[in-house]
């Protein structure tokens, strides 16, 4: 073999290193180097697309996979991210196509049954979308993440709790593009609804935390009414996007009930904007709250409303919060409703989503 095929095929197993490993933009490096040097290989092409998802940039991705798999149009790894690239960039049906194609060259395919099943909640076959959890579930994929994709089709009983890597996952892939599609798209306000109610009072908040602070929202309201600033975030891509801002005293990587359960300072005033939704119960968030919050204190945060039970999981997997529910939380840890307002927390394809705005003060 030619000097030049071994140097591509030494940057392509370097890359497959940083990929496995989550180092995403050296494994881009790598594969785009490779790529250069042998063009047209198929299996640079799909670990290249592979990685450019993983970067939030799946519209570069779907040309590399679409070559990939003219090339070879039986192979499944190839059609699975190609798949994976039409998903994210909101063409459900295409995308379907493709993952069909693969499962037909590789029925066993947990991963690829859990991605069908996903596209077709999202065509609104939530029947076929639950069969296809099913079969990922039979065929080895993770039973905690399927169990509870399945919940939210009302297809298992609701977990008490969001699996901890499905949140940390979407957020780290959402993070490049959070805050445009978040506002832009989906008309999220919370931050600055939340904030105006505690601003008007004139109070000025010597400690306050911003738990599942993301890029930073929900900081840059807070920041002009509080001393010090700290932020707290399963993502580390968030964190990474609000490290940026500038705004934060202090910023922490970690589950939130966890970082509350260890923390050793006070707050009086803490804010959690659109994150409940992700949590579940929330019986440990308000215990961990009260015990780390001064007498006095506020916490102001969102839920999408529940009408019915006092916790519900919805085939958005986003959890939702009754009116009831919450108040027996603040009664039983301390807290007082010191106003409660219904307003749309979002829109979900062009609808408002019911929520519920609460202030709480800790007496």
């Amino acid at each position: 073999m030619d000097g030049t095929f071994e140097q591509a095929r030494a940057f392509f197993l370097e890359g497959v290193g940083h990929y496995e490993a989550g180092r995403w933009l050296q494994a881009e490096q790598k594969f785009a180097a490779s790529l250069s040097l042998a063009p047209g290989r198929p299996s640079v092409l799909t670990n290249l697309g592979a990685v450019l998802i993983k970067l939030g940039r799946p519209d570069e991705a779907l040309s590399l996979l679409q070559e990939a798999v003219r090339l070879e149009p039986d192979n499944p790894e190839a059609l699975g991210h190609c798949g994976t690239a039409l998903a994210e960039l909101g063409v459900p049906a295409q995308a379907l196509q493709m993952f069909d194609r693969a499962l037909a060259r590789d029925s066993g395919n947990a991963t690829i049954w859990r991605l069908r099943g996903t596209v077709l909640k999202e065509l609104g076959n939530l029947d076929g979308a639950a069969g296809s959890f099913r079969e990922a579930l039979a065929r080895g994929g993770d039973p905690e993440l399927l169990h509870y994709y399945l919940a939210g089709l009302d297809a298992g009983e609701p977990p008490r709790k969001a699996p901890r890597a499905y949140v940390e996952t979407l957020f780290d892939n959402y993070a490049p593009h959070f805050d445009a599609h978040l506002v832009s798209s989906l008309h999220y306000d919370a931050p600055p609804v939340l904030v105006d109610r505690l601003a008007a009072t004139g109070r000025r908040f010597a400690h306050a935390l911003d738990l599942g602070c993301g890029t930073g929202l929900c900081g840059r309201s807070l920041r002009p009414i509080a001393d010090r600033l700290t932020g707290v975030d399963l993502s580390a891509n968030m964190l990474d996007k609000a490290q940026e801002l500038s705004i934060y005293d202090d910023l922490q990587h970690g589950d939130i009930v966890e970082f509350m359960r260890r923390a050793t300072e006070t707050y009086d005033l803490v804010v959690a904007a659109d994150v409940f939704v992700y949590v579940g119960a929330l019986d440990d968030v308000f215990a961990h709250a009260a015990k780390c919050m001064a007498l006095g204190g506020r916490l102001a945060f969102t839920v999408e409303e529940a009408l019915g039970d006092e916790l519900e999981l919805r085939p958005s997997l986003r959890y939702a919060h009754s009116e009831a529910g919450l108040r027996r939380l603040a009664e039983a840890n301390g807290f007082r409703v010191a106003a409660l307002e219904r307003r749309p927390v979002r829109e979900d394809q062009r609808q408002p989503i019911p929520g519920l705005f609460a202030w709480l003060e800790k007496v």
